[in-house]
């Protein structure tokens, strides 16, 4: 189980659970056909953010396997909300775990990504103790390939055209990072 003590605080990011209050922060980028592109759903509209928010699925704690704990993510300077992020509890048996990452086009080429990316590894590792953590990026999207570098995961696969995505047959890199390796990293 990880019931994270809220607000998470990075250097310049505060981590903290989504609210209702957020839906006009969240609809302007996850609106957007160009920040969709390479994610799971389609540009959503203000209803459909609304209800995302609110559904029992977007938590901001894991108790099981299968949960997932999403979280905004805003600048500590403004209290601006830039985007918002993602840890999957996959399996407790091979204690296996996932990150995803969206950020606002309005404030990306920041570090905020690798920043919260970073928190995310700690919430997984330190506070879930997860052993694996992966990150699944549709090929094409170099940035979100970047973070994820940035962060000392590696990339082990590059599955060619094995997902049927938004009508056409996309590449998916798969990055991974053992709680282990994440341990020497913090030393170094």
């Amino acid at each position: 189980m990880l019931h994270p003590d809220y607000p998470i605080q990075t250097e310049r990011l505060i981590l903290r659970p989504l609210s209702p209050d957020d839906v006009d922060a969240l609809f302007a980028y996850q609106s957007r056909e160009d920040v969709c592109r390479y994610i799971p759903y389609a540009p959503r509209t203000r209803e459909r953010v609304l209800e995302r928010i609110t559904a029992p699925h977007g938590r901001s704690f894991l108790d099981q396997p299968g949960d997932a704990l999403s979280v905004a993510v805003q600048l500590r300077s403004s209290g601006e909300l830039v985007g918002d992020v993602v840890l999957f509890w996959h399996s407790e048996e091979h204690r296996s775990g996932e990150i995803g990452y969206v950020f606002s086009p309005d404030h990306t080429g920041h570090g905020y990504a690798t920043e919260t990316a970073h928190a995310l590894l700690r919430l997984g590792f330190a506070g879930l103790g997860l052993h694996r953590i992966v990150a699944r990026v549709d090929a094409r999207n170099t940035a979100s390939a970047a973070v994820a570098r940035r962060i000392d995961m590696r990339q082990e696969a590059h599955l060619v055209q094995n997902e049927w995505f938004k009508g056409e047959w996309s590449d998916e890199l798969v990055f991974a990072i053992l709680q282990d390796e994440w341990r020497a990293a913090q030393v170094s």
